[in-house]
């Protein structure tokens, strides 16, 4: 997705700078018209450009920007006004960044501006979501109850986010391990021994011969092994970058066995809530599918967000183009319809996010609890091999010595 800096002028009739990731500058300029801007200006960021930007507009953790919100909720709930509740949070925030994304907050909010408004000044460092819901509680008059449904928003996004990463790192962390210690037998180990064997002058057994080459290519050609692996991971993080590569590992990542159901059951919950926290907070649908369809990473399930969208302008209920898409399991689309017949969405698409965010929780666990015996036996097969390969050379000679010695 390119990078493209933009000027605007505000509802107000100021002038606004900003960058913004988009597949088009036609994107560009409908989000800018859908969040009440005029486009002046729209150009490419350049390569150097989009480096600067990425080094410089570092976005903040989640749990901070829950912590951020939640304390925000309470000052005001207490009766402080913004200009002296930003001040006080301005105290309060450790993280560097967000210090000072809040401090120049703080000084445009006193020059009049709307606190979105300026938030939406600093770069990256506030999310989407979080701005259209401060602006969505200013023009309700429930900026309170807005910062409240985003803490509570970030909190089970973070949640989230940890489980799916407890997933993936557990089975990765035993792999490295597996890999690292057939590697220490490979280059220490089985060289020892065959240094031994070969002293006998015994006839080595096929499978032997065959972990012999194994090892001695491992610490000859070693440097091969390192330049195909990293030929390989170059090429895979290239591919990746391209049109074809994003489609093509978002396809993967839904379809690959169990990490693909668990990975659909991830966006099921990071769709429904966000959607719901949007439409709660009194946005449009179509405007709550545009700023959801921004958070979601998969490229695939962010293009059929953006076509429900534009089937959402020609009067097609939310449940038909989700469920044609065969994406999102039908649990999903079929409670939305019955939230679109009742008038209860935002029930629906909470009770949805809770649902999914148990089953990933569940997921979760089945997930480490499977991988864990599973690469312990694989571990052992190869380690086995390995033992079998000097163990029965041991056993040629200890024959050919009770041979000799008539035992």
């Amino acid at each position: 997705m390119a990078g493209y800096s933009y000027i605007a002028i505000d509802p107000d009739g100021k002038e606004r700078k900003g960058k913004m990731e988009a597949p088009n500058e036609e994107r560009v300029f409908y989000t800018l018209k859908a969040e009440g801007y005029f486009p002046v200006s729209i150009k490419e960021l350049g390569v150097l450009n989009k480096d600067f930007q990425r080094n410089m507009g570092s976005p903040i953790k989640l749990r901070e920007l829950s912590v951020f919100s939640r304390q925000f909720y309470r000052i005001l709930h207490a009766g402080i006004p913004i200009v002296r509740a930003l001040s006080m949070l301005i105290e309060q925030t450790e993280n560097k960044k967000l210090r000072k994304a809040v401090k120049e907050t703080l000084v445009l909010v006193e020059k009049g501006e709307r606190l979105a408004d300026a938030m939406r000044n600093q770069g990256k460092i506030f999310p989407p979501l979080m701005i259209n819901l401060i602006e969505a509680g200013e023009a309700s008059g429930n900026l309170e109850v807005a910062l409240e449904r985003i803490s509570v928003q970030f909190e089970k996004e973070a949640r989230l986010r940890a489980m799916v990463k407890k997933a993936m790192i557990y089975p990765t962390m035993l792999g490295i391990i597996s890999l690292g210690v057939i590697i220490l037998m490979l280059v220490f180990v089985i060289p020892n021994f065959m240094n031994m064997f070969n002293d006998m002058d015994l006839e080595m057994p096929a499978i032997t011969l065959a972990v012999m080459a194994m090892s001695d290519f491992v610490m000859d050609k070693w440097y091969l092994i390192i330049g195909v692996i990293a030929g390989i991971g170059f090429a895979m993080v290239t591919f990746k970058k391209t049109d074809r590569g994003k489609r093509f590992f978002a396809k993967l990542s839904l379809s690959i066995p169990i990490f693909g159901k668990l990975n659909i059951k991830t966006a099921s919950a990071r769709f429904s809530r966000t959607l719901g926290t949007m439409i709660a907070s009194g946005i449009s649908l179509i405007d709550a599918i545009d700023i959801t369809a921004r958070t979601i990473d998969n490229i695939i399930i962010k293009q059929m967000l953006m076509e429900t969208k534009e089937e959402i302008v020609r009067g097609v209920p939310l449940s038909t183009p989700l469920m044609v898409s065969g994406i999102f399991p039908p649990m999903v689309y079929h409670m939305i319809k019955i939230g679109e017949e009742t008038g209860s969405m935002e029930d629906m698409l909470t009770k949805i996010a809770d649902y999914y965010d148990e089953e990933v929780d569940i997921a979760t666990q089945t997930l480490t609890s499977a991988m864990d015996p599973l690469i312990i036996i694989v571990l052992a097969i190869i380690v086995g091999i390995m033992v079998m390969a000097i163990m029965q050379p041991m056993f040629s000679m200890y024959d050919q010595l009770s041979g000799a010695l008539g035992i």
